[in-house]
């Protein structure tokens, strides 16, 4: 479920009668957990947060998260708890244990099969088909991976313990782990009645053999940490001292954002933009710079990552009231309207104190945002996008000379090659008038109607190839640079973009089928936020599970056919919707 990267739809905090709510439906949802457990686990004086995501197959999911981590992510109605919910109540649900390298297996999206677990002598935990479990393993309690029982624990002894044991939804170090604060799994003392059914069980009142049994069971314990250690060496973590400073700082970045309200930490954050912004982007050589530009091509590209500059949800409301705070009170900049309706920044002071002693954010140099990322590490280029014909079974005749048969795909240019050597080695051209092809039996069925037969003996060059591939099915070869070729049936998706009412009637911009032409639809909505300086989302597509559509506030089909054409070179016959565009000009 979680092997591959998720999109965030929506990040909000949650109020105070959801998390009754969420509480009672927890309770109900694992009933072994006590009411001091809950009070632990969901703090009443700690922010809670529901993130709505679209995991990579796009199923829609929410996730409750406390303090950065993950505790519970919903599916279909239905709660599960995380490794890291778990890792705090590791007995919340039935375990099912497994040998310490079959969890690089699990990480990599894999279900756990009934031959790899591992059987206790006090027999399998009781589950019911469907039901919630956890995996463990074998020398250590706390759980590395979450799922549903694939099979009742009296159909898995039925099945000789083969086949499919635990359908994992989300493992240790998926990216829904990786969301969290990546901390590994704590060291839990081993339940008691560990040892695999079937092994002998003597029990000898020798003391030698009781020696050689501890030995053998502690040499055991070795060898599947050391498994576990070599498992879990991808991840790379900080040292024990990097860490702890890297806690210190982090708590107290939250504790000072707790105190503020969040339009207080949009005023900081939009403040932080605009000082980032003068100090690494703005040269003296750019001056005057159009306070629109300044904003959407500066500020917004200094804006970290995770965080979303919004003016509105500032306490200045509009960029021209912030700018001329940044005047009077901060000496920072000087803004004139150099025309009527339009203001720039003339002047910026770089000599000033507060932009002087502002430090520049080392994720700014490390990090790029998604779209620069894409623009620099990996530029979008648009696919080769070519029509070709498929022959039916009805001009299948015309192609037999040429060895192709029903099914076979042909280029246009091929299409009317083959067809002009069928007519010359046939004598078909016309002797009076060469531009005409004379009908012959096989023509007639291939190309003619039933009431053209007795009237038309003759057709032209041109109407002959048209007739021809009319007849014949239409596909598309797509080619994205890099990849093989795809053939696909019928005509290809246009992007389409519209213009719809939503409540108020405001209107908002969706445009779908980005995924047809490679474009992935978060960096285009990211492209177009900071364009039009407008909020966007992502939707699915109704009726198409691996697709989603961006809705972006606004009538702006010219900007996002601008984008699409100037910046992606999509094709404009590729593009749907360009018509509807607000024309420019006074109105009369």
């Amino acid at each position: 479920m979680f092997a591959k990267p998720f999109r965030v739809k929506s990040n909000t905090v949650m109020k105070g009668s959801d998390r009754r709510k969420l509480r009672a439906d927890i309770a109900t949802a694992f009933p072994s957990l006590s009411a001091e457990q809950l009070s632990q686990l969901l703090p009443s004086k700690e922010e809670l947060n529901v993130v709505k995501i679209y995991a990579h197959k796009g199923d829609s999911m929410t996730l409750y998260v406390l303090q950065k981590n993950p505790l519970f992510f919903e599916l279909d109605k239905r709660l599960y708890p995380t490794v890291y919910l778990l890792w705090r109540c590791p007995d919340v649900l039935p375990a099912f244990a497994t040998w310490p390298p079959v969890l690089q297996k699990l990480i990599g999206g894999a279900d756990l099969m009934l031959p790899g677990v591992v059987v206790p002598s006090s027999g399998l935990p009781e589950v019911t088909q469907g039901g919630c479990c956890s995996v463990i393993l074998v020398n250590n309690r706390a759980p590395v991976a979450v799922g549903t029982a694939a099979a009742s624990t009296a159909e898995m002894y039925s099945l000789g313990m083969k086949g499919r044991g635990v359908y994992v939804l989300h493992s240790y170090m998926d990216h829904l782990w990786a969301s969290g604060d990546k901390s590994g799994p704590p060291s839990f003392p081993e339940c008691e009645g560990s040892v695999l059914a079937g092994e002998d069980e003597e029990s000898d009142d020798q003391d030698e053999e009781v020696e050689e049994e501890c030995a053998q069971e502690e040499q055991e314990e070795h060898l599947c940490e050391k498994a576990t250690d070599e498992v879990c060496a991808g991840v790379e973590e900080l040292n024990l001292t990097e860490r702890e400073e890297e806690k210190e700082e982090q708590g107290n970045e939250e504790e000072e954002e707790d105190q503020k309200s969040p339009q207080e930490m949009m005023d900081a954050l939009l403040l932080q933009c605009f000082l980032h912004a003068l100090k690494s982007k703005i040269k003296k050589s750019e001056l005057p710079l159009l306070t629109s530009t300044f904003l959407r091509n500066h500020m917004f590209s200094c804006c970290p990552n995770g965080k979303q500059l919004d003016i509105k949800k500032s306490s200045y409301k509009k960029l021209s009231k912030f700018l001329q705070a940044m005047q009077q009170q901060h000496h920072l900049v000087r803004v004139k309207e150099l025309t009527k309706g339009v203001e720039s920044i003339v002047e910026v002071d770089w000599k000033n104190r507060e932009l002087r002693s502002f430090i520049v954010p080392e994720e700014a140099n490390a990090e790029a945002s998604p779209v620069e990322q894409e623009d620099d590490a990996h530029p979008y280029q648009p696919p080769e996008i070519t029509t070709l014909y498929t022959i039916p079974a009805r001009l299948e005749p015309l192609f037999l000379d040429a060895n192709k048969r029903k099914g076979a795909v042909l280029q246009p240019a091929d299409v009317r090659s083959l067809i002009t050597e069928y007519v010359r080695k046939n004598e078909l051209v016309n002797e009076k008038n060469q531009n005409y092809v004379t009908i012959n039996p096989t023509l007639c069925d291939c190309l003619l109607e039933k009431s053209e037969y007795q009237e038309v003996a003759c057709l032209k060059w041109d109407e002959l190839f048209s007739r021809t591939q009319s007849k014949m099915q239409e596909c598309y070869q797509v080619v994205f640079p890099g990849q093989a070729s795809v053939v696909k049936k019928g005509h290809i998706e246009p992007i389409d973009i519209s213009v719809a009412s939503r409540g108020s009637n405001k209107k908002v911009t969706l445009i779908k089928n980005l995924e047809v032409y490679g474009l992935d639809p978060a960096v285009v909505a990211v492209a177009l936020q900071r364009r039009v300086q407008a909020s966007s989302v992502l939707q699915p597509v109704p009726g198409a599970k691996d697709r989603v559509l961006v809705q972006i506030q606004g009538n702006q089909i010219q900007q996002v056919g601008n984008l699409l054409l100037d910046r992606y070179q999509i094709p404009r016959k590729y593009i749907q919707g360009l018509d509807k565009a607000q024309k420019s000009g006074k109105k009369k």
